[in-house]
């Protein structure tokens, strides 16, 4: 039996983009704005790309806040989801959700590194069962990032550690977009896609 995947439609980002890697991979997937077929999802994937204060303020306007914080199924957030999942970001000094301690800051300039980190990046990988080795190149957009911390499972370096891959309780977050990561991001979402 497929997964089935319900992309959390806050109205804009990569969700099209998302929704044809996992689709690829035989899930069944729907979208939903809807905060009780959010609650009652098997699968959550909260994509982005944009700016965190934007997004909180569509999340809110939805009354999804809440129902994202209880949560308790396989849940995946991509890129802005995943820097929605700590406390506070930077990007429009705004309170997140809050369900991985941590802030998201913008990442520092220096000789030779240029913001946003945009581009193929290796990864330094500590545990496996994400579907990911070191050495696997995926594919980065991004001019905020968390904190290295105790979430992290797989980091790039640009300059400074990049969380590329984080994990708390139910919820795994990519920093990444392992929808335009060809096989090593095929590879993440399948096995995220069977935790």
């Amino acid at each position: 039996m497929s997964a089935s995947v319900t992309l959390v439609d806050i109205g804009y980002g990569n969700i099209n983009s998302v929704e044809i890697a996992l689709t690829r991979l035989g899930a069944q997937v729907t979208r939903s704005s809807d905060a009780g077929e959010i609650r009652s999802a098997e699968r959550l994937v909260l994509p982005g790309v944009g700016a965190a204060a934007y997004a909180m303020e569509r999340i809110e306007a939805l009354a999804l806040g809440d129902v994202l914080r209880r949560y308790t199924g396989p849940a995946l957030g991509i890129c802005l989801g995943m820097h929605l999942l700590f406390t506070r970001s930077d990007e429009g000094e705004v309170d997140t959700l809050g369900l991985i301690p941590g802030r998201v800051r913008r990442l520092t300039p220096a000789p030779g590194i240029t913001i946003p980190h945009m581009g193929w990046s290796r990864l330094e990988v500590a545990d496996e069962a994400i579907g990911l080795s070191t050495g696997d190149y995926v594919y980065f957009a991004h001019s905020y990032a968390a904190a290295d911390g105790p979430a992290t499972v797989a980091r790039a370096d640009h300059g400074q550690p990049i969380p590329a891959v984080v994990r708390h309780a139910n919820w795994t977050g990519a920093q990444f977009h392992p929808e335009r990561s060809g096989p090593a991001g095929a590879r993440f979402l399948e096995a995220w896609l069977t935790i």
